[in-house]
C-alpha cells in the first residue's frame, strides 16, 4: 500500500443554486459486532464471498455515510453512499430476488430497490455494467431515469440497475452508491451526475462536512454536503487549495506526513475519499500514529485502539 489516503471533511473542486444535502450516518456495525465480540465472525463469513477488483480500499464496513436520492417518475427513495472514491450511480433491480438485494435479516437493513416498471421517464440501455470495489461488486444493465439529490433535477441520467450485488453489500444500509470522482473513473464512461448537474450550480464545487460521533453506534444526523457553494457553517472559511494530480480520484500530492513530533517526509499520493470511514497508509505510517497516540493493538478484532477520553492527543498533518 503506497498512499495515504485521508477521510477530510474539506471542500472537493468539482452553474444558479447552492444546494445543502443533510447526510446520515446509520452508526457504526464495526463497533456494534466488536462490543458483542462478533467482528471476526462477521467478517470471516463476508470476505469469503467478496468479490475484489479495481477500485481498492474502498472500505464500508464501519461508519456509513449516506444520502437520500430518488429516481423515476413518480419519484421512488434509495439510500446510498456519497462516494468520492468511485463514479457511477447504481440501485438495486427490484427484479433482483437473492438475500442480497433484499437485505440480510440478520442486518437489521432492508433494501430499497428500483421499480423500473413505476416509472414514465424511465429508458433501457443496450449496455451491461459490471463494477468491483475494493469491497463488493454488482452487475445488471445501464439505464437512464430523472435523479433528483439534494434538491437538483437531472433528466436522463445514465446509471446501472444492479441484478446482482455481492453479499457484502446485503448487511450494509445502503440500496447503492453515487460516485462523486471524475469521469475518467466511470465505468462505461457513463457522465457522473454532479457533472450532468453543474450547470444548475452556482459554484462548480461542492463541500463536504463529515460530523463526528462520540458514540460509535450514536447514528442519526452525520454531517452536510453542499452543492454549489463552500460550506462556510460547518467548514473553516480559509480554503487550501491544492492542484489534483489525477481526474480520477480526487487525488493531490503531499511531501511529508507527521502526528506530533513524528515525522515522515517521504513524498506520497493521496486520495480523498468520503466512501472510506478509515485512514489507510504504509506501515511506516501506521507505526508513527501508534507511537504517537500510544495506541493499543486488538488482536482479536485486527484494529488499534485509542480510547476517546484520552487527553493531549497530537495533531495530525498530511
Amino acid at each position: 500500500m503506497k498512499a495515504l489516503f485521508l477521510l477530510v471533511a474539506a471542500a472537493a473542486l468539482l452553474n444558479a443554486e447552492i444546494i445543502q444535502m443533510p447526510m446520515h450516518s446509520a452508526g457504526s456495525k464495526r463497533a456494534q459486532l466488536m462490543k458483542n465480540g462478533k467482528w471476526p465472525e462477521y467478517i470471516s463469513k463476508i470476505t469469503s464471498k467478496t468479490a475484489t477488483g479495481s477500485q481498492p480500499f474502498v472500505d464500508y464496513f464501519d461508519d456509513f455515510y449516506l444520502g437520500i436520492i430518488s429516481l423515476g417518475t413518480p419519484k421512488q427513495n434509495f439510500t446510498i453512499v456519497l462516494d468520492t472514491g468511485s463514479s457511477n450511480l447504481w440501485v438495486i433491480d427490484v427484479k433482483c430476488k437473492t438475500e442480497a438485494c433484499k437485505g440480510y435479516p440478520n442486518s437489521g437493513f432492508p433494501k430499497h430497490r428500483f421499480d423500473t416498471g413505476k416509472s414514465s421517464t424511465y429508458k433501457k440501455e443496450k449496455e451491461h455494467f459490471s463494477i468491483q470495489y475494493g469491497s463488493g461488486s454488482c452487475t445488471g444493465h445501464l439505464a437512464s431515469d430523472t435523479l433528483n439529490f439534494g434538491g437538483i433535477e437531472v433528466k436522463k441520467q445514465v446509471f446501472g440497475v444492479a441484478e446482482s450485488i455481492a453479499d457484502v453489500f446485503g448487511y450494509q444500509p445502503v440500496d447503492g452508491i453515487l460516485g462523486l470522482g471524475w469521469p475518467n473513473l466511470a465505468v462505461d464512461k457513463v457522465v457522473p451526475p454532479i457533472q450532468n448537474a453543474l450547470p444548475q450550480l452556482t459554484e462548480k464545487l461542492f463541500t463536504v462536512w463529515l460530523d463526528r460521533k462520540i458514540k460509535p453506534s450514536q447514528g442519526g444526523n452525520a454531517g452536510l454536503i453542499t452543492y454549489g457553494a463552500l460550506d462556510h457553517k460547518n467548514c473553516d472559511a480559509k480554503v487550501n487549495y491544492v492542484k489534483l494530480s489525477s481526474l480520477t480520484y480526487w487525488q493531490f500530492p503531499i511531501t511529508e506526513f507527521s502526528i506530533g513530533t513524528h515525522k515522515n517526509a517521504k513524498k506520497a499520493q493521496v486520495i480523498s475519499d468520503t466512501g472510506t470511514s478509515w485512514l489507510g497508509a504504509p506501515t511506516a505510517d501506521i507505526n508513527l500514529m501508534v507511537k504517537a497516540t500510544g495506541a493499543k493493538y486488538d488482536s482479536q478484532n485486527g484494529v488499534y485502539t485509542v480510547p476517546c477520553t484520552k487527553k493531549g492527543l497530537p495533531d495530525m498533518y498530511p
